[in-house]
């Protein structure tokens, strides 16, 4: 029997499609994908061949009947030392919990590797994948077939779905409080990871630009303590900011150590607003203003698109399965 053609691009494979292709029964495929007895070797051997061309892999729900597996969720994470991301973490494991599902982790900063390399090795335990994966969001879906991943912060990925943030709001809200404080020189504390992670700062450069403002833009790296260092280095030069916009709210940390081991009064001397709105914020003295992120809404979205995702209520690659979502300025006491 001539075998059928692969499913299309935007729709998985399923288990009739391969049995179908192979010209067996269902319960051939399933035993073949489960290295269970009753068929022949051939036949195993056709039918994961088949499998693998169509890019089926069978989830870990329809393994149960045959292991006793429930659904089963990568979360692939670059840095869990930074309070942005077990917050996420979190949301994500609650709203996976509340559906019965299983969460892996897999934390793949400090020296561990790259996003491919978390989805490489999330692949062979789980039915979907969510996760930022910048710069490699592209090479996690192929890593997981047909099988859905939900990037976050990608909004150029050719993923199964992605959740993005509309940063050129955040920082029209940011750069309007500050002007309205009466600000004129303003500093965006930028990371110097570059790649995606440039796209706060572009976004911050493009409304300053739209607005006539004249933004300047310091790179470091996205920690606290080199954050400190750098904003230190920018006083002792010619700069002298009176408005500070950091690429995310352990800068903005840093930032405001730095200055109150210079003396500069805040907000009085200089204004600093930080983005994500980890609770850490609130914790810093003076209380940091920030750009924030319902972080349990953000996690509670990403599950529930791969929920619509994974039950075909929501077809892959469509308008619907791409949000973009929006952060809030939260006025504390730094500006």
């Amino acid at each position: 029997m001539t075998p059928r053609t692969p499913s299309p691009r935007g729709r998985r494979a399923t288990i009739l499609d391969v049995a179908a292709a192979a010209g067996v029964s269902r319960q051939t495929v399933t035993r073949a994908m489960n290295d269970m007895p009753g068929i022949s070797a051939g036949t195993r051997e056709r039918v994961q061949k088949l499998a693998a061309e169509m890019g089926y892999s069978p989830s870990r729900f329809a393994k149960g009947l045959v292991q006793g597996a429930r659904i089963s969720v990568g979360l692939a994470i670059p840095d869990l030392t930074n309070p942005y991301f077990p917050a996420f973490a979190s949301s994500v494991v609650e709203a996976a919990t509340e559906r019965g599902w299983n969460v892996v982790v897999d934390d793949y900063g400090h020296g561990t590797g790259s996003a491919v390399d978390a989805a490489a090795r999330l692949a062979p335990q789980v039915d979907a994948l969510i996760g930022y994966l910048v710069p490699h969001p592209d090479e996690a879906q192929a890593l997981m077939g047909r099988r859905p991943v939900v990037a976050l912060d990608s909004p150029d990925a050719g993923t199964a779905g992605g959740i993005s943030f509309d940063y050129h709001h955040a920082a029209r809200l940011a750069l309007t409080h500050l002007l309205s404080r009466g600000c004129r020189s303003i500093v965006f504390l930028d990371s110097d990871q570059g790649g995606p992670s440039d796209s706060r700062g572009a976004a911050a450069a493009a409304v300053a630009t739209e607005a006539g403002i004249h933004l300047a833009r310091f790179q470091a790296h996205p920690s606290a303590a080199a954050a400190k260092s750098a904003v230190a280095l920018l006083f002792a030069g010619n700069e002298r900011p009176d408005g500070i916009l950091a690429f995310n709210d352990l800068m903005a940390a840093g930032a405001l150590k730095a200055l109150q081991e210079l003396g500069i009064p805040v907000p009085g001397d200089c204004a600093v607003i930080g983005m994500d709105g980890i609770p850490l914020g609130e914790l810093l003295t003076p209380e940091l203003s920030t750009l924030s992120l319902d972080l349990r809404a953000v996690g509670r979205a990403a599950v529930g698109l791969l929920d619509g995702l994974l039950t075909d209520a929501i077809q892959d690659r469509s308008p619907e399965a791409h949000l973009t979502l929006r952060h809030q300025l939260i006025l504390r006491q730094s500006a």
